[in-house]
């Protein structure tokens, strides 16, 4: 199990309920760990609408995690 800190912003937190929280996870890259995610908190968005960033880094959906490695995951934002 790998522990990372994930944030979640716009409908992701509203979602979830929380702006971020410590995850355990067995997921093998980023991707997975969304999915786990996604079911959890029953987010709509798939992950190819969305982008994630690792330590403030933009990075891809096949990186695995790294242990206390804070993961954000960030859906389309409308605005004007």
């Amino acid at each position: 199990m790998t522990r990372v800190t994930v944030l979640y912003f716009a409908s992701l937190r509203d979602a979830a309920g929380v702006a971020g929280e410590p995850v355990d996870s067995g997921a093998a890259n980023l991707r997975a760990l969304y999915g786990e995610l996604r079911e959890r908190h029953g987010f709509a968005l798939p992950a190819e609408r969305m982008r994630v960033a690792v330590g403030g880094a933009f990075a891809a959906w096949d990186d695995a995690l790294s242990e206390g490695s804070e993961v954000a995951f960030i859906p389309p934002v409308s605005g004007g």
